[in-house]
């Protein structure tokens, strides 16, 4: 089976390494353009491109599938290299380009997405931030048959996996990142022999995973411990939740909620010692946090981060 591969993060690499390493023939990949990062911003190729230049995979990097659209020479440059790929299927995890029609029909077995949620809950863009955040008890993935609308076409493999309660997105993601490479290589397997079953995602349950943007990352101490706990989770690594104290904006990277009745204002530090910072919240519970980071700085444990920047029982954290 010839197969074209479009990705582009970690996640979609977990991916193409599964199905080079099973063996199905892998004539094209497709990936985002090449983004600044690091301290000098250069431009840095995806995790996916990387592994196709190391195993000898021809490369596309589009800016836009849109044949009508602001880029047309892309458009005509990837549709050319996709035609000549001839593949039998398109696979898809985490690319970041919106898929018209011409590219959906072109494969004979269409294009398959590997979703990471239950569908269909958690359609769009970040399925794994908003599991955690919303306190979901179990997650997933779905393989999907891919049709024009946004992660709404049949299902055709899914496996669940429980969310522990000290997952972070970092964690969670590796272990979908892991489970959706085993199961597209199971989904071809099952296409070659005519043994996919689709089933339409139920009209019932359906929400949305909006995009995480940069602005959430401030804590709003005025919501309840748990929601704050779970948020601090969710966005680990990204954006990584942040407050201010002492005029200085610090990274929460770890915290846990913590039951009570407390009447201080919401943000005040009400208990500190070498194994955590206790913080006020919204319904009386306190937030303690034991990993935390300054500007510039490390991710430390609570003892560390307090040596270099001393904290004490009643300041405030700000927003």
């Amino acid at each position: 089976m010839r197969v074209v591969f479009a990705g582009t993060p970690e996640f979609a690499r977990a991916a193409l390494e599964r199905l080079a390493a099973a063996g199905f023939t892998l004539p094209l990949v497709l990936t985002q353009p090449d983004r600044p990062a690091g301290r000098g911003m250069k431009l840095q190729p995806s995790p996916v491109k990387q592994f196709a230049l190391e195993h000898g995979i021809a490369v596309a990097q589009p800016r836009s599938l849109r044949l009508d659209g602001k880029y047309p020479d892309d458009a005509a440059a990837a549709r050319a290299a996709l035609v000549a790929a001839k593949a039998d299927v398109m696979v898809v995890a985490a690319y970041g380009l919106i898929l018209p029609q011409w590219v959906l029909d072109l494969p004979r077995l269409g294009c398959l997405n590997i979703h990471a949620s239950l569908l269909p809950r958690w359609r769009g863009a970040a399925p794994i931030h908003r599991a955690i955040e919303a306190g979901d008890r179990e997650t997933g993935v779905t393989i999907m048959q891919m049709d024009a609308g946004l992660d709404t076409g049949d299902m055709l493999l899914m496996e669940r996996v429980a969310i522990a309660p000290d997952d972070t997105t970092a964690t969670l993601h590796d272990k979908l990142a892991a489970l959706g490479g085993r199961m597209v290589v199971e989904a071809l397997e099952l296409a070659a022999c005519g043994g996919l079953r689709p089933q339409r995602q139920p009209a019932e349950g359906v929400t949305y995973a909006h995009k995480i943007e940069k602005v959430e990352a401030a804590i709003d101490w005025s919501q309840p411990g748990e929601v704050l706990a779970r948020r601090i989770r969710a966005f680990d690594p990204f954006p990584g939740a942040s407050a201010q104290v002492n005029g200085e904006t610090v990274k929460l990277w770890r915290a846990q909620a913590v039951p009570g009745r407390g009447t201080a204002a919401a943000g005040t530090i009400v208990a500190i010692d070498d194994h955590g910072v206790g913080v006020a919240c919204g319904d009386g519970s306190r937030l303690e946090i034991t990993e935390l980071q300054r500007a510039g700085g490390k991710r430390l444990p609570a003892a560390d981060f307090l040596r270099g920047f001393p904290l004490a029982a009643g300041m405030r954290f700000e927003a």
